[in-house]
């Protein structure tokens, strides 16, 4: 048994590069040094900074392990002597970077962390916001530049420290200008490209709100574990009750406006489903249109289940930590108010202790309908006011038509206390009538059946009354209660159907994880947590617990409250949406794992099929040639000779482009390609690679500062992209090949006018074997492209198309910039492996 316990991790986060987080790192290292704990600095990149290089003067530096890859030579940490070493805290720098292939035991940096922190040792590390996996689209919109190395924002979150390095944009530009961060001649485009006041903002407003999140995380945590119910106002958290009526609109406009008075302020929507029914007879197109338009102001939309909306409204407000509570006056009448008491809004507003309720009017208030054709079952104040009503209205009746005696027959007396009696019995139910009925046939017995003023029960029509009063009463009663119970039945399962419907339409809508699911469940129900295990749980006498199977060997646990029935086979509806999600789950991950086979193996069928002509058609030419020329029976003339031995050489010249094509692209799939960088001017390579296209319009290259590159390869490069211009550049135009350089690197365009390619298809240019737009293979492999982005990306540079102005194509190769360090710079590339000088 393995008792070594986990290490902790603190992560440095920075908002921007260059705002200090490895200076603050190995700052931190010095003061612990000092402190006598055991420290070691298991990698740390300066990027040739003074000041923080000064830095590890005096700390255990661990030595890097070198590496080869492509040709050129690197440097790792050395993950194996770190765990040899076996340090009290470990500083490792760079979180997000990716190892050179075969240099370590895993594929990034984040992952040998995580081994160290698995051996029990303690890991300080550092990574900027823009290397957050949820946040690699965004900052590439923002800046325009690709970010390649990332880590998944989980493995950061599970760090028991976050310390968010910060400086304002201004204080950062100055710090650059000043040298601080990148050598002088790097420093004008930096500024003008990355760095610019704009874009630092944009980067430093996403790590605020991210580390914003983060501690929202760790406050609800800490809450929960110290069962704390009341409100702490450290953000305002506006929370508006839907019910699915009309006035939903105004009510999240409201909201919304409360909630954009103070900066950071959250908009969170509830439904609640009541289990019992009552929350049946919504609109639920209301309810879609209203989740819209909540998402459109940037809230949140949340269904929970209750048995009261009143406490279940209270409940996810204090779960949500919430400040304000919007809710729309009651629209029932006054008589409706009256006959059952305090509706939602009150007893909210009893219940929410520290939290503001807001009552919001709205144009359908008090225009409720009555309430036998609303409530589904007898509330506490029906229950109440059926006797209460049964022994007041019949008095109440007599005192009235006592007042008009003699101008009423006595059969319309009777109909009016009939009438009394069926209304008591819509009111509170079977009990209530036989009160009423009673009561109504004592009075009408006694105050209008002759002789007045006596009571004549022995008459046989005066009992006749009396039992047609009481079997009324019963029969309207009882279908009452009947019409109520399947109202309520009907109402459940409406209920319940809307609560699988808003989850479903999350999990279309959001594409959730199964932790989403859970957290959605979790929610939902109202209680502290939800988790998927692979046994029932066994009793808890502290912790109310609930599990249901969702799949094989899983079950879906809930710890926080006791559910009713109906909310049990809500649950169960939800944890079958959970085990098919793990079932999915699994299908991708099986998929993932036959994909690379199926991969390669159409790769195989290409190449077959490709091989089977363009192979075979320049060694049929050559076999031909030779054939004819060592034949016996024609005499060739001088001139036939040469043709035939020229067609000989073309066509070996072709198949050894061919196999050498072939035999490139094999070696980059496998990452085995030498490769000899140096620095290399375009004047050296351009005149070679354009040998087989002499008509090219050359342009701006003579200025251009070298590159280090390997020549052969670009030349390759060059040659490949020029020669597929030229086939698809219209006859009487030529090919144009432009350079500029900025930033640090240089960027050679390969212009041509042909007819162009539409934007969605432009990534299967650089698939192999693949010609966008052939149906068969007679114009060759296609490997022209796929090679030249291959042998781009290899030298640290890339390939992409972009569009001409004015019709047709053109390919742009960024290259690095001789003068480059060997870390890329995040003003213009994405990351690339530490090069050994």
């Amino acid at each position: 048994m393995n008792d070594v316990r986990r290490g902790r991790l603190k992560v440095y986060l920075g908002a921007a590069p260059g705002v200090g987080k490895t200076y603050r790192m190995l700052d931190e290292a010095r003061r612990r040094a000092a402190r006598g704990a055991d420290v070691v600095v298991g990698f740390a990149e300066c990027h040739g900074r003074p000041l923080t290089e000064a830095m590890l003067d005096g700390l255990e530096v661990v030595p890097r392990s070198p590496c080869a890859y492509r040709g050129g030579y690197f440097e790792e940490m050395d993950l194996s002597a770190v765990l040899a070493r076996r340090p009290e805290v470990a500083f490792v720098d760079e979180f997000a970077h990716s190892n050179v292939p075969g240099g370590g035991r895993n594929a990034k940096r984040w992952q040998d962390i995580d081994v160290l922190l698995a051996a029990g040792i303690d890991v300080v590390t550092a990574v900027n916001v823009q290397h957050l996996a949820s946040l690699k689209d965004v900052v590439e919109k923002i800046t325009g530049v690709p970010q390649h190395e990332t880590v998944p924002d989980d493995v950061v979150r599970r760090a028991r420290q976050i310390e968010l390095i910060d400086m304002p944009p201004e204080g950062l530009r100055r710090r650059m200008a000043h040298g601080n961060i990148y050598a002088p001649e790097k420093i004008d485009a930096a500024l003008a490209n990355y760095f610019r006041p704009g874009n630092l903002t944009a980067l430093r407003q996403l790590a605020l709100l991210w580390v914003a999140d983060r501690v929202d995380e760790a406050l609800h945590t800490y809450r929960a574990e110290h069962a704390i119910g009341g409100v702490w106002e450290t953000r305002e958290r506006v929370v508006v009750a839907l019910t699915g009526g009309p006035e939903g609109d105004t009510l999240i406009r409201r909201a919304a406006r409360i909630a954009a008075r103070s900066v950071g302020g959250d908009l969170l929507a509830v439904h609640v489903a009541r289990s019992d029914g009552l929350a049946a007879g919504v609109s639920h197109a209301s309810l879609a249109r209203q989740r819209r338009l909540v998402e459109d102001l940037g809230g949140s939309y949340h269904s929970v289940v209750g048995d009261g909306v009143a406490t279940a409204l209270v409940d996810f407000a204090r779960t949500e930590n919430a400040t304000q509570l919007v809710l729309g006056t009651s629209r029932r009448g006054r008589l409706e108010r009256f006959l059952t008491g305090p509706g939602t809004g009150e007893t909210v507003t009893e219940l929410s202790g520290d939290i503001d309720v807001h009552r919001v009017t709205h144009e359908r208030a008090g225009r409720g309908t009555l309430l036998p054709s609303r409530r589904r079952t007898l509330s506490t104040a029906r229950l109440i006011a059926g006797p209460v009503a049964g022994l007041v209205l019949p008095v109440l009746l007599t005192v009235c038509l006592a007042q008009v005696r003699g101008t009423v027959n006595l059969t319309s007396e009777a109909l009016l206390f009939l009438l009394a009696v069926v209304g008591v019995a819509c009111i509170g139910g079977v009990a209530s009538a036989v009160i009423a009925s009673v009561t109504a046939s004592l009075l009408l017995n006694y105050w209008f059946i002759p002789p007045i003023g006596q009571f004549t029960l022995n008459d046989p029509n005066a009992l006749l009354a009396q039992g047609v009063f009481t079997v009324v009463a019963a029969t309207v009663a009882a279908v009452v209660d009947r019409s109520l119970r399947l109202s309520r039945r009907s109402a459940r399962a409406t209920a319940e159907a809307e609560t699988m419907s808003s989850l479903a339409g999350s999990i279309v809508r959001g594409g959730q994880t199964i932790p989403a699911l859970l957290e959605r469940t979790r929610e939902t129900f109202g209680t502290d947590s939800a988790e998927l295990v692979g046994a029932p749980p066994d009793h808890e006498a502290v912790t109310t617990v609930t599990s249901v199977p969702a799949g094989p060997g899983a079950y879906l646990v809930l710890r926080g409250r006791t559910l009713s029935s109906s909310e049990r086979r809500v649950l169960a509806a939800f944890a079958a949406h959970v085990g098919s999600a793990v079932e999915r789950a699994q299908l991708a991950e099986a998929a993932a794992e036959i994909e690379p086979v199926k991969a390669a193996d159409r790769l195989r069928t290409a190449l077959l099929r490709a091989v089977g002509h363009d192979l075979r058609t320049p060694l049929a030419a050559g076999w031909a040639a030779v054939t004819s020329l060592r034949g016996r029976d024609v005499e060739f003339s001088e001139e036939d000779r040469d043709e035939l031995l020229a067609t000989a050489d073309e066509s070996m010249a072709k198949l050894s482009r061919l196999l050498e094509n072939l035999l490139d692209l094999s070696r980059l799939e496998a990452g085995v390609l030498p490769l000899n960088l140096r620095v290399t001017s375009l004047e050296e390579v351009l005149p070679m690679a354009l040998a087989d296209v002499p008509d090219v319009d050359l342009r701006g290259v003579e200025p251009i500062p070298p590159v280090l590159v390997d020549p052969p390869l670009l030349e390759r490069v060059i040659a490949n992209l020029v020669g597929n211009a030229a086939r698809h550049t219209p006859a009487g135009r030529r090919v144009m090949v432009t350079a500029s350089a900025l930033g640090g690197r240089v960027e050679l365009r390969v212009v041509d006018r042909g007819p162009g390619l539409p934007t969605t298809g432009r990534e299967r240019l650089f698939e192999p074997f693949q010609r966008l737009g052939d149906t068969d293979n007679t114009t060759g492999l296609g490997l022209g492209l796929a090679l030249a982005r291959g042998l781009t990306e290899a030298m640290n540079g890339s390939l992409t198309p972009e569009d001409t102005p004015g019709g047709g194509l053109t390919m742009v190769v960024s290259l690095p910039q001789a003068d480059r360090g060997s870390r890329p710079d995040p003003a213009t590339a994405g990351p690339t492996p530490h090069r050994t000088p």
